[in-house]
């Protein structure tokens, strides 16, 4: 019994130690990676979605419809879902360092080539070979963190990640209206020519700085010491030994949970795409006309998102629980999107109601990809996690090319928010229905 009564607390004071050591480590990496993937993430953002407002003034220079914007806003996601699955697999064989700083460079090239833009095919070209080229990326950075953190810390790792493209939304909008009111009549470009070529030169420099600061994996990783690399490396595969996980690439193809969350992925990113693509015009149809208003006006939403993006994942690993997190979001997202479709004729209504859409939409993103990534690993996490994201994805050229279509021929953008409200609402109802409660 005395030996007992020595032994006990000896053994809890070694557990603690390793407790706080893998803490402190995993704190280290946060610091080090987190930060720099969101600044590749917020300039992929905003040079996807810098054409929602480069729309206000190159729609009139170049005679396009609404229904043109939508299908070259919405063409981008064809290339996305085309390139997707082998992008992810070629980062899982010569590495993320390499392949997420061709993404970037690629990306950043093909957003400063819309300045020669002309004509509808050139525009529907160009967004199409943006889509191809960021393809990979995020669902590459996904899988990359799954290489540094186990399963219990993702959603807020995930989190932290995911508040680029919130911040991009908090940034971008009066980034984009102050350059398009700064250029205008400088040189031989218009506004919305500046705006394409301003915004895609950091992409192409942060493409090649990621070339000389991404480690590949935590025995890569120089500013770890060798402690920390054996502490990082033995609890990921401690994990990956506890319980069946899917490695092969015919695992997640074949598994219908993968294909479960792709289709609720599909219904969230609806959501996300309308936002991002027409909350300038949303705003716009308000009556604010100011280019920089405008932009200051549209980036209200994503720093009330942001906020609860971050608390979602955060409360997420707290409490261990994904399934009620991530349908709670998506239910307050499809209230707000109606809210926003009943509201367009009063603008503070209006906008509140598109902050409340923007809340549960950016909340669920990072305890929704906490869900793949509990049952995958390996090459099917490469290959599942790009599935998913591809097939999800193909909502961002549905949503904007039906309201696109539905604002050309009704003149009102009412009807395709109610119909992508009812999409969120189906996410919630697949979650409830079908997600498998943590055990």
């Amino acid at each position: 019994m005395t030996s007992t009564s020595l032994t006990r607390p000896g053994l809890r004071a070694d557990a603690t130690g390793q407790e706080v050591f893998l803490e402190a480590t995993y704190r280290k990496i946060a610091f080090r990676l987190v930060p720099f993937l969101a600044l590749l993430f917020l300039l992929a953002w905003i040079d996807r979605v810098n054409v929602g407002f480069a729309k206000l003034q190159m729609l009139g220079d170049l005679n396009f419809s609404e229904a043109v914007y939508g299908l070259g806003a919405g063409v981008f996601f064809i290339g996305y879902f085309v390139f997707e699955v082998p992008s992810n697999l070629l980062l899982e064989r010569i590495g993320a360092r390499r392949t997420l700083a061709r993404i970037t460079i690629l990306w950043g090239l093909a957003s400063m080539a819309m300045i020669y833009v002309k004509t509808p095919t050139q525009f529907y070209v160009l967004r199409f070979l943006l889509g191809a080229f960021e393809a990979g990326f995020f669902p590459g950075v996904i899988l990359y963190l799954t290489y540094w953190f186990p399963a219990e810390r993702r959603a807020s790792i995930n989190g932290l990640f995911l508040t680029s493209f919130g911040i991009a939304g908090v940034i971008g909008g009066p980034l984009a209206g102050l350059i398009m009111s700064s250029m205008e009549g400088v040189g031989m470009y218009s506004s919305w020519q500046w705006l394409f070529l301003i915004e895609g030169v950091p992409s192409v420099l942060a493409g090649i700085a990621t070339l000389f600061y991404l480690p590949e994996k935590p025995q890569n990783a120089r500013w770890l010491t060798a402690a920390e690399q054996h502490a990082i490396i033995a609890a990921l595969e401690a994990e990956n030994s506890q319980g069946k996980k899917h490695s092969s690439l015919k695992a997640a193809f074949t598994n219908a949970r993968v294909w479960l969350c792709a289709a609720i992925y599909f219904c969230i990113v609806s959501g996300n795409a309308t936002i991002a693509f027409w909350a300038p015009s949303v705003i716009k149809d308000l009556g604010v006309d100011d280019r920089l208003h405008i932009g200051l006006l549209s980036s209200i939403p994503f720093v009330v998102g942001t906020c609860a993006m971050v608390w979602s994942g955060l409360h997420s690993d707290k409490t261990g629980e994904r399934r009620l997190h991530c349908a709670f979001a998506t239910m307050i997202a499809a209230t707000g999107l109606a809210l926003t479709g009943m509201t367009l004729g009063n603008a503070v209504a209006a906008l509140c109601a598109l902050s409340l859409a923007a809340v549960g939409i950016l909340a669920a993103f990072p305890v929704f990809w906490s869900l793949p990534t509990a049952f995958l690993t390996g090459t099917a996490a490469a290959g599942g996690i790009a599935l998913v994201n591809s097939i999800g994805n193909l909502a961002g050229f549905a949503a904007p090319y039906l309201i696109g279509s539905l604002k050309t021929s009704t003149g009102k953008l009412s009807s395709g928010l109610y119909f992508v409200a009812a999409l969120e609402l189906m996410a919630t109802v697949l979650i409830l229905a079908f997600v498998r409660k943590a055990k």
